[in-house]
């Protein structure tokens, strides 16, 4: 626990279901973590590993039916967000946990002006009136670098370049001065020269509100420039987790090395090739009773495709989900080491 800080955030045993024609998938299986206040958390992983299906089934943003939050706890200022009333959930969202979604031409609402969606979380959740909303408004689209705020606060989405929208998005999920911000891949439409602009904000806007900030990425670039701890998720479970550097230094599972391997590098003529992960992501249509990345993994072994491996320790505040030890380059022979999540 850093410093000795309580969690903004404590997320233990999470599980969420999917009911299909097909049968269930089971997309979450039993995530924990913890983010603390002023954090930055990157959460990697291929598409459909559940990144983004953890962070909305915190907040109840998964329609249900068809999904399912089956167990787990999600404690937010004390309240178990998975077993609270609906009415207060609504009053968590927003003042307490903010979302910026992935593609803001379809999260903005097309036949309102940005300024009216600006103004509707802020006379709805902060209590104030039209006139106290709109010069909040106007000082958020300063807030995120959007010039002649005020005249734009009349304009609709579209009259909006995408990094501008997406600039709209951060606004928006800042009306209410959330406690905890989740950014659900806000920067993969946009250009470089956007993204990293954008980049640049939330940085800035970080360090003055002092925010925790879970910022889900396919880009292991932009998560060794911006966060303090990295969560690598595959077929919907935390298989790594650890403090950026030391992650990236000594990666402890096989899948994170393999996402490492596949990182661009400059090294002149020297540059090695990029890297592939042979395989496909595993179909989640059963809970994993046996390592999700066995079929692809070099290093599988027996143990792998008999057991769902627990999290290792592989250093300070750095654990993996793998039998294999990658210090010794063989299975582990000593006892398994429980994180603190993993006791039940």
């Amino acid at each position: 626990m850093p410093n000795g800080a309580e969690p903004a955030l404590r997320v233990d045993g999470l599980k969420t279901v999917f009911r299909t024609r097909g049968g269930a998938v089971h997309a979450v299986n039993s995530v924990s973590f913890d983010l603390y206040p002023g954090e930055l958390l990157g959460v990697v992983g291929e598409s459909g590993s559940g990144k983004s299906v953890t962070m909305m089934s915190l907040i109840g943003l998964l329609p249900q039916p068809p999904a399912e939050i089956r167990a787990g706890e999600v404690m937010f200022e004390g309240v178990n967000l998975r077993t609270c009333s609906p009415e207060h959930l609504r009053k968590v969202r927003g003042p307490g946990i903010g979302f910026i979604f992935q593609d803001p031409m379809t999260s903005l609402n097309p036949v309102f002006t940005v300024g009216y969606q600006l103004r509707e979380p802020l006379i709805k959740h902060m209590g104030l009136n039209k006139k106290q909303a709109h010069a909040r408004a106007k000082e958020l689209l300063e807030l995120v670098g959007i010039p002649d705020a005020e005249r734009r606060l009349k304009d609709y989405p579209h009259q909006f370049s995408g990094g501008m929208r997406q600039r709209v998005m951060i606004a928006i999920a800042l009306t209410c001065d959330p406690k905890v911000l989740i950014a659900d891949e806000p920067t993969t439409a946009l250009d470089v020269t956007i993204q990293a602009q954008i980049l640049e904000l939330v940085k800035d806007l970080r360090q003055k509100l002092g925010m925790a900030i879970v910022w889900i990425t396919h880009d292991l670039g932009v998560i060794a420039g911006i966060a303090d701890r990295i969560m690598v998720m595959y077929g919907g479970q935390i298989v790594e987790q650890g403090p950026v550097k030391e992650v990236f230094r000594a990666p402890a599972h096989p899948y994170t090395q393999a996402l490492l391997r596949t990182v661009p590098s400059v090294r002149g003529d020297r540059a090695p090739k990029l890297s592939v992960i042979e395989g496909q992501p595993p179909i989640l249509t059963a809970a994993p009773a046996a390592c999700s990345f066995r079929d692809r993994c070099p290093k599988a072994f027996d143990l792998c495709h008999s057991q769902n491996p627990p999290r290792f320790e592989a250093g300070p505040g750095h654990d993996a989900a793998c039998f294999w030890n990658s210090a010794a380059d063989s299975p582990r022979a000593a006892p398994l080491i429980l994180t603190e999540h993993d006791h039940a």
